[in-house]
């Protein structure tokens, strides 16, 4: 994808300025309401990987590392469903995330709602459901603008 396109955020600064801060603010409710970090980047990334956001992948593949999740648990993610290293709330979440990321087929559907609803407080689902609005705008607004993902360079360990 090397086609130039709009770069919204330069654009219209002010729009992707609240878009940042409505981020920072759902973080913060995350935070408030029980939702640590490494299972907030579980959501995120997996959201970002459902939509094909790289850009939006590698920013919170780097988040969940910083934060303690392991390269195994990072690449078990698209097979969290067959994979054994996730826990019922990371499982839950995991699926909360895929159902928003694909509100339009069937909304949130009610097996859905309830096996979450079952995990996680009403706040803890609130501050989910807000996690992956967020991201989900965000993989949009990058996407649209196809922002790059260039390859990094190789570092040298002695």
């Amino acid at each position: 994808m090397s086609e130039t396109r709009v770069h919204l955020s330069k654009t219209e600064p002010t729009a992707y300025q609240a878009l940042d801060a409505f981020s920072r603010t759902v973080g913060e409710i995350c935070a408030a309401n029980g939702i640590d970090d490494r299972l907030k980047e579980l959501v995120m990334i997996h959201s970002s990987q459902l939509n094909g956001c790289a850009y939006c992948t590698r920013v919170h593949v780097d988040r969940a590392a910083a934060a303690g999740i392991d390269a195994d648990t990072l690449t078990q993610i698209p097979t969290w469903r067959e994979s054994g290293v996730f826990s019922d709330r990371e499982c839950a979440a995991l699926e909360l995330a895929e159902a928003f990321t694909f509100i339009h087929e069937d909304g949130i559907p009610d097996e859905v709602y309830d096996k979450v609803g079952s995990v996680f407080t009403e706040k803890e689902y609130a501050a989910l459901s807000w996690a992956c609005i967020s991201i989900n705008a965000f993989n949009r607004v990058v996407i649209a603008g196809r922002y790059p993902v260039p390859a990094r360079t190789a570092q040298v360990t002695e």
